[in-house]
């Protein structure tokens, strides 16, 4: 009986301790904008966003911080300590949500030109090569899905062909500009 009890104690101890670790890794959020400033001294970036939230991220300098983050999009995004360019469109990759984001990693979008396009999708090709946004103004712009887009689900960063996009979804989008259909680098969900 005792040996059955601390076999238990110790099956729910490693349990817990898995779950602990787990519920404490962070969920790697995204969103695009425009680098404004780096401060390397107070070790934040001013980001002028494209949803219109806070713009000042702090820059990741706990070489522990546990989070998940995507290796396929990690690997296209450069650390927040080793990016100096000014002026360029961004994906921001951070942690933590409100007033308190930490920047894990910047992927240069370049200085464009870029489609900025905020609507609702009212039409998804069957395979999800491709989707139809109707923007505040009315206007209806298609944009393709390519190995290069990236997806803000609320739920964390994923690549676009893992997104779950479906008619009616609120969505802002940042694309390469097309004389047709531009591709799409980055969707985040509204």
């Amino acid at each position: 009986m005792l040996k059955r009890f601390l076999r238990l104690s110790i099956l729910v101890g490693c349990l817990s301790s898995a779950f602990a670790a787990a519920a404490a890794q962070e969920v790697v959020h995204a969103l695009a904008g425009t680098v404004r400033s780096i401060d390397a001294t107070a070790k934040t970036i001013s980001i002028e966003t494209d949803d219109g939230s806070e713009g000042l991220f702090n820059v990741l300098t706990d070489p522990k911080a546990n989070y998940s983050f995507d290796k396929k999009i990690s690997g296209g995004a450069s650390a927040p300590g080793t990016f100096k360019e000014i002026g360029v469109c961004v994906i921001v990759y951070y942690i933590g949500n409100g007033d308190v984001r930490t920047v894990v990693a910047l992927q240069n979008l370049g200085a464009g030109p870029f489609v900025k396009s905020r609507g609702t999708i009212v039409g998804v090709e069957s395979k999800g090569r491709w989707f139809t946004v109707k923007d505040e103004s009315g206007a209806i712009k298609t944009f393709w899905i390519t190995s290069e887009t990236v997806v803000e689900t609320g739920f964390g960063v994923t690549e676009g062909s893992k997104s779950q996009l479906k008619k009616g979804d609120s969505v802002q989008v940042t694309a390469e500009t097309a004389a047709k259909n531009a591709g799409a680098l980055f969707i985040s969900a509204l």
